[in-house]
């Protein structure tokens, strides 16, 4: 029986290019404001799979534009009732519903300290969609799944779509237009997580550099949503500064191989790992694509991956335990 999670993990290739489609003309007005009168940093606002989706963008920005890029931290203002100097900023909110109250606060007061707000938004009704200065749809229609899957991919398309129009650089510009069918590929790709491989695991580290790193946090999250193993993630270089004692005890790895400038460090890093004993299971990119775009190839086969794995565990991945789709947060 196809669960709802692998019939919307399905969809992403086209709900992508559709998307893409579709903002092509706003993006790349918003990339030439950009262009005009460029932010001095961006941050980002968004929680769980919105949050990690950041952790991309971070990278993403400062390896192609040179921005600093950093994280919200939502309670200072909906909690704290702080008010932080924005002025000259760009705003990115991210969010499946646009609806949490803590990320609706956020996103208010960066108006309020003169910051440009860009949404990042799958449902266009929602009260953020209202009050972005820029709203950019994600257009997956309505995911049903806990367990993100297609909204996770297509805010990933929406952030490199976004980076393009600014960068206008025709090289990357042709890689976010061959996402979808990048993404149809890593559909129709081999498994790279088993049943098998995961056999007996509670506990894992999933490591990756650079952008696998950014990707590295959303498989650990999915790894506990749906298939109840402990997994958290780290950098490769970070993992060997005090937390690669665990290797003794066989921890079980997860190695992200991105073909990118990071793929030599992390190599080496991995090397090491070995040397201490390691055995890591390797998730890689499918097939030779531009850099960029590498991390979202290897997610779009994980997400298929992880459902078959939570169901030869007995487990319902469109049901995760003690989860619900949207999460009211102050």
């Amino acid at each position: 029986m196809t669960s709802i999670m692998e019939k919307e993990a399905l969809e992403a290739p086209q709900r992508i290019g559709e998307q893409l489609e579709r903002n092509q003309a706003a993006m790349a007005q918003l990339g030439a404001q950009l262009r005009a009168c460029p932010p001095k940093f961006v941050m980002w606002v968004g929680r769980g799979s919105s949050d990690h989706a950041g952790v991309f963008a971070k990278y993403l920005i400062e390896i192609e534009m040179g921005i600093p890029t950093f994280a919200s931290a939502p309670s200072v203002s909906s909690i704290y009732g702080k008010r932080l100097a924005l002025e000259g900023g760009l705003v990115l909110v991210i969010s499946q519903s646009g609806r949490s109250p803590d990320i609706l606060a956020q996103a208010r007061m960066a108006q309020e300290q003169g910051a440009k707000v860009v949404a990042l938004v799958n449902d266009e009704q929602s009260p953020l969609a209202q009050l972005a200065d820029y709203m950019m749809p994600l257009g997956v229609g309505e995911e049903r799944a806990v367990a993100a899957t297609k909204s996770y991919l297509a805010t990933l398309a929406a952030l490199l779509q976004l980076v393009s129009s600014w960068k206008d650089e025709p090289e990357l510009s042709a890689a976010v237009a061959a996402l979808p069918e990048a993404l149809q590929r890593a559909v129709e790709a081999p498994a790279q997580l088993t049943p098998e491989s995961l056999q007996s695991v509670t506990n894992l580290v999933v490591l990756g550099r650079g952008l696998g790193y950014a990707v590295a946090k959303e498989i650990a999250l999915k790894l506990k949503e749906v298939c109840g193993i402990h997994a958290e993630a780290f950098s490769s270089a970070e993992f060997l500064h005090g937390p690669v004692t665990l290797v003794e005890q066989k921890l079980a790895l997860l190695s992200l191989n991105i073909e990118d400038e990071s793929q030599p460090a992390h190599d080496e890093q991995m090397a090491e790992l070995h040397n201490r004993g390691a055995d890591a299971v390797p998730l890689s990119q499918v097939g030779a694509v531009h850099p960029r775009i590498a991390a979202l190839s290897l997610m779009q086969r994980f997400y298929l991956d992880v459902e078959r794995v939570a169901r030869a565990r007995g487990i319902d991945p469109d049901n995760p335990k003690g989860l619900k789709k949207v999460t009211q947060t102050l």
